[in-house]
């Protein structure tokens, strides 16, 4: 598998794969959290416009997609605050959102996920309560659930995790 940003030609296919994950997600126990229509489509044009949008490909083939971004300054809307807990480590971190696959590669979101962390070391990631599928994934790759946040984008409770190596922990 290999990872690249995400170009306009890949627009179409990628907003197939984040309907294939609304339905798994639907058939999984966790139909509220990207409902029937999230992420819109103006969602993810910025996103590739910006360059925040990336793919993972199998012999040439768009099977996964992901929005990834550094945060080193408190410019991260998503997570203005947590409670019921704490991060782990400070700023900067990396953040993963969107992430999704269309199911055809066993595999693909972890190495999403891996390869977001081999680029920054201290990556956040939230899910919905009800994404155990998710959870479950996140636990198996190392990251720690740190905490609870109040997603900025619609208001909606979400878990936070977060894995690290090498970033001092905060106080």
């Amino acid at each position: 598998m290999e990872i690249r940003h995400a170009e306009w030609a890949d627009l179409d296919r990628i907003m197939e794969i984040y309907a294939a994950a609304r339905r798994f997600m639907a058939e999984h126990g966790n139909p509220t959290q990207w409902g029937t229509t999230f992420p819109p489509r103006e969602y993810v044009e910025e996103d590739i416009r910006y360059g925040r949008n990336y793919v993972c490909e199998e012999d040439g083939r768009v099977c996964a997609v992901f929005f990834y971004k550094v945060h080193d300054t408190d410019d991260d809307p998503d997570y203005p605050g947590i409670f019921d807990g704490s991060w782990l480590a400070p700023r900067p971190y990396g953040v993963v959102h969107r992430i999704a696959s269309d199911g055809s590669v066993k595999g693909a979101g972890s190495f999403c996920i891996e390869t977001a962390y081999s680029w920054f070391p201290n990556l956040r990631i939230d899910t919905h309560p009800d994404n155990v599928v998710m959870q479950n994934l996140l636990t198996k790759l190392g990251f720690t659930k740190c905490g609870k946040i109040i997603f900025g984008g619609d208001g909606t409770l979400r878990y936070a995790y977060q894995k690290t190596e090498g970033v001092k922990e905060q106080e």
